[in-house]
């Protein structure tokens, strides 16, 4: 087994977890090609995150990160590849409510980071063919232990006077602990249809306030309740965007688009057919994740 480091700190993590690290980075087809000589599955997690950042970034990380990958999949003969997908490559404004994978991608959207997974997305279902078989494994908000992006980016907020809620944040949303997310993907690697995109979540949706106030409450932390109506939040969000960019100005909005999105409208989530083609079932429960995280800060 071996993963792309692009440091020697990266290094020495993936050599921690019983991997061989292989340098390099995504600009870099031979390095990719190189590391994944006669391997024969290719699982492609890197990409530019974020509600805020640089179009090029997105553009960079996301497309031709994937492209990249690709044509080092190809090279390399490798026989299957497995890309991380995300609901977000979905989202234009809309709620996704019980949405499935016919829903269509939307590489319109305004918010970079889901416009550039949509992209990707859609060029890894293009590539499926000519000896490369290609899998898209879409998880829905990942969260657990080792998270590094959404629980501490809340956390903050809290801690920061930042975090308010969105209409209270009383829709239902999908969610999908790492341990079904990485269970999805190694199911979709084994029995996923060539050219199948997969939904994986933690099974029943749940209230998005609810679950991110038990998420806060495995770290010690109260969130607040003060909440911004929807209506105010969806104006503002593009309209501070706006101003960002004319103005220029130092670090992100204090609401964006995408954030607006992701933590007001409904996200709810079938996953029917990654049962019936993968025989996906969650193998861990959110009152089983919530505790794991209690456990890791006592």
């Amino acid at each position: 087994m071996r993963a792309l480091a692009r440091s020697d700190a990266a290094a020495q993590k993936v050599s921690e977890a019983g991997a061989e690290p292989v340098g390099g980075d995504l600009d870099d087809v031979a390095a990719l090609a190189a590391g994944a000589q006669g391997c024969e599955v290719a699982f492609h997690a890197a990409a530019a995150l974020g509600e805020w950042g640089r179009p090029e970034d997105f553009e960079r990380g996301n497309v031709r990160g994937t492209a990249n990958a690709l044509e080092a999949a190809r090279r390399a003969g490798v026989r299957r590849f497995v890309h991380v997908g995300t609901e977000a490559a979905l989202l234009a404004g809309q709620p996704l409510v019980d949405v499935d994978e016919t829903a269509p991608l939307r590489p319109d959207s305004k918010a970079p980071y889901s416009s550039t997974k949509a992209r990707a997305e859609q060029a890894v279902r293009d590539a499926n063919g000519d000896g490369l078989e290609t899998v898209v494994v879409r998880p829905r908000l990942v969260w657990g232990r080792g998270d590094t992006t959404i629980l501490p980016a809340l956390v903050e907020a809290v801690r920061a006077g930042r975090f308010r809620w969105i209409a209270g944040g009383r829709h239902r949303t999908s969610t999908t602990h790492v341990d079904n997310a990485v269970h999805g993907l190694v199911l979709g690697a084994e029995r996923g249809q060539p050219g199948g995109v997969y939904f994986v979540t933690d099974g029943e949706p749940v209230v998005f306030h609810d679950f991110v106030v038990e998420l806060l409450a495995t770290q010690g932390v109260e969130a607040p309740e003060s909440s911004v109506p929807a209506p105010v939040a969806r104006v503002a969000a593009p309209a501070l965007e706006g101003a960002w960019r004319v103005l220029r100005l130092r670090g992100q909005p204090p609401l964006t688009r995408l954030a607006y999105w992701l933590s007001a409208l409904e996200t709810t989530i079938d996953i029917s057919r990654a049962h019936r083609e993968l025989g996906y079932e969650p193998v861990k429960s959110i009152p089983e994740g919530m505790a794991e995280l209690r456990g890791a800060l006592n």
